[in-house]
């Protein structure tokens, strides 16, 4: 789970694909509030994801703000001849194929780490409706790590990073605390009016269906 102890210099690929990552961050005249938090281990959440550029963007603002970001990937992908560059990138492996094996892994990963910072969705993938996925919590929640919220504006071209949260075991009141961040910064995005929705209970989350 952790970075093997004879890779230490980045390779000339993992290098050259981040500084493409920052330069087309600038190119496109990305903007960011907020600094980076000054805690050694956190899950950075990204919203809403709604195009393949929230990519670019969080690549390039987090380069830009000195964090290391960390990521997971199913342990296929880190074999030879990608193993330097997977690890190099800030790849976490974790075996998909057992059954509630993955949030228990990343976790004994975190665990294992000095620091972190795992990024991921919640909404899981771009087709989602804005409702979220609760797997980053249960990780967050399990490795007794903050959850740090980032937002992104892609017409405005603006974005930035809110305070780390603590969680506290109630997914859908946190889950409330959060939409109301996301809907303070981005009030135009009706993914977020869904959001508080969900948080309340009144739209089921996803892949749970209702009795």
């Amino acid at each position: 789970m952790t970075k093997p102890t004879n890779i230490s210099r980045p390779t000339v690929l993992s290098r050259l694909v981040w500084r493409i990552l920052r330069g087309l961050y600038r190119w496109k005249n990305f903007k960011l509030a907020g600094g980076a938090p000054d805690i050694p281990k956190y899950i950075l959440i990204g919203a809403p994801h709604t195009t393949n550029w929230d990519f670019i963007f969080f690549a390039g603002a987090v380069r830009e703000l000195g964090i290391k970001p960390n990521f997971v990937g199913k342990n296929t992908l880190f074999k030879w001849p990608m193993t330097r560059f997977m690890y190099d990138m800030g790849g976490i492996p974790v075996d998909r194929s057992k059954k509630g094996n993955y949030v228990q892994s990343v976790i004994q990963a975190i665990g294992a780490a000095d620091h972190i910072a795992l990024v991921i969705a919640p909404e899981g993938t771009r087709s989602s409706d804005g409702r979220w996925r609760s797997g980053f919590y249960h990780i967050a929640h399990g490795a007794g790590i903050p959850i740090v919220p980032a937002w992104v504006n892609h017409e405005t071209g603006r974005g930035g990073l809110g305070e780390p949260m603590i969680t506290t075991g109630d997914f859908h009141a946190d889950l409330a605390k959060l939409a109301a961040f996301y809907q303070q910064h981005r009030p135009d995005c009706d993914r977020f009016d869904l959001l508080a929705k969900q948080a309340r209970g009144e739209v089921e989350d996803p892949g749970r269906k209702r009795d």
